[in-house]
């Protein structure tokens, strides 16, 4: 929607967010810096980044509140389930709401007059048009300008492509649950320094957050972040799933995306996880 907007076939935008979790991949943050060198500032749109923290320094941090991520649970009695994913939330829609307030000149906790919003535009595709939702606050008013245009997710590869920006990567944290074993062989493979990062992560969360710990509340099974319950050092990240295997027989920007692990990601609000995972609740996962 970027490059749509410097090239004048939508609007100007007024500006574009970028909400940092403050770990994702480095590939993320090299085409951000790209994005806005080539495309953003030549045309006169400002990028603004804001976060609420770093999420892994505040998962392993004993002192500070964590917003959980949507972990695999495996507990005591065999039973599997997932603890609540509150980090999309936290880490990427608060701050850009806490940003649009300033921008309308009404910071948080000032009341915004009903004729005052900003219009928000999401860049869902017409392939899944069902997740394109009404804001829930009245100051903004979510667009779905590719949906307008009709575009699907193959109408946007062939775009980026042509603009030499086929390289583009998802923006999700290191280690995210919703990772597809393309994406992690993708990180395994190609960064050495990220991997050891993310399974160092994965051992270290075994018992949930640290702070639920500190407090007493530990899980009564085992957290981890990849699907199958194990360590993610010995995870079966090398089995091609069924989905890989279609994508595989689907066009050739689909299978790019496929070999490259950006199949999945984490937009704000539209995040392609498994959003309707068990709650933690209903696993009884805490004491």
């Amino acid at each position: 929607m970027l490059a749509l907007s410097a090239e004048g076939v939508l609007p100007k935008a007024d500006y574009a967010i970028f909400a940092d979790t403050g770990w994702e991949p480095a590939t993320v943050y090299e085409h951000l810096d790209r994005l806005e060198t080539e495309i953003a500032r030549p045309a006169g749109i400002p990028v603004l980044r804001v976060s609420a923290g770093n999420i892994r320094d505040d998962a392993l941090d004993p002192n500070h509140r964590f917003a959980s991520m949507p972990l695999y649970i495996l507990n005591q009695d065999g039973k599997q389930g997932m603890t609540r994913r509150q980090c999309t939330g936290e880490y990427k829609i608060k701050p850009i709401k806490k940003k649009v307030r300033e921008l309308l000149g009404y910071p948080y906790p000032q009341r915004i007059p009903k004729d005052a919003f900003v219009e928000q535009w999401i860049g869902i595709s017409t392939d899944e048009f069902h997740r394109a939702k009404d804001a829930d606050v009245r100051y903004m008013k979510n667009v779905h300008p590719l949906i307008e245009m009709g575009w699907s997710r193959s109408d946007c590869t062939h775009y980026l492509a042509s603009l030499g920006l086929a390289d583009t990567p998802k923006s999700s944290c290191l280690v995210c649950p919703f990772h597809s074993n393309a994406q992690w062989r993708q990180i395994r493979d190609t960064s050495p320094e990220e991997w050891q990062d993310v399974v160092e992560f994965d051992a270290a969360i075994r018992k949930g957050n640290a702070r639920a710990n500190t407090a007493g509340k530990k899980l009564l099974g085992q957290a981890f972040l990849h699907r199958s319950r194990v360590p993610l050092s010995e995870a079966p990240i090398n089995h091609v799933t069924a989905a890989e295997r279609a994508a595989l027989q689907s066009e050739p920007a689909d299978v790019y995306e496929l070999e490259h692990g950006v199949a999945d990601g984490c937009s704000p609000w539209a995040c392609r996880g498994e959003v309707d995972a068990p709650a933690q609740d209903d696993f009884g996962l805490t004491s």
